[in-house]
């Protein structure tokens, strides 16, 4: 079989695997995402997996750079990596999505057990340019807005006068609930 038909097949199995499961997206035929753990949980992360022309001979290439994996220090980023790259080797010429994932899954916990959040925060400085400063101290409490304030920000409406959409969603659930739903009839 050539690489094309092997990963085609790959790309069958993993659709009809994964079909419903948000864990799982297809970006590209050749590239995915996979959230290792449940989105609240600490210790989740997200795997950019892409394969190479010619995978499964070669090894796909495995990144945490997304945006989701920010609060992950990059020495627990490398120990990921480098764990599951062993796995690569060691699956390397075969199909080895399904069985990567979900060894990711299975040793979540051994992945991250050096993991400790990183808190980054956006700060002007004098000059008027932003420095991104990054540490592992507790998030500084946030500036309480004075009644003025939010009774400002809830007045506010848009180029034409009116309240944004959604201001009112409670008031549209309560009605909805006592209505019921397109089913009940």
């Amino acid at each position: 079989m050539t690489a094309n038909e092997d990963q085609e097949m790959e790309l069958e199995a993993l659709r009809s695997i994964y079909e419903g499961d948000d864990s799982f997206k297809e970006l590209t035929p050749t590239s995915f995402q996979f959230r290792i753990g449940d989105h609240d949980d600490s210790k989740a992360f997200l795997l950019d997996v892409s394969w190479p022309e010619t995978y499964p001979a070669s090894p796909p290439t495995i990144s945490l750079d997304a945006f989701f994996n920010n609060r992950i220090s990059a020495a627990t980023k490398e120990h990921i990596i480098s764990k599951l790259e062993e796995q690569v080797e060691s699956n390397l010429g075969t199909a080895m999505m399904y069985t990567l994932f979900e060894w990711a899954k299975e040793n979540q916990e051994s992945l991250m057990e050096n993991h400790k959040p990183v808190v980054s925060t956006v700060t002007p400085s004098a000059n008027s340019e932003t420095v991104n400063v990054t540490s592992s101290k507790k998030k500084e409490k946030k500036e309480q807005l004075t009644k003025a304030q939010k009774r400002k920000m809830t007045e506010r409406r848009d180029n034409k006068g009116e309240l944004p959409r959604g201001w009112n969603w409670v008031d549209v659930i309560k009605h909805l609930s006592k209505t019921g739903g397109k089913d009940d009839d």
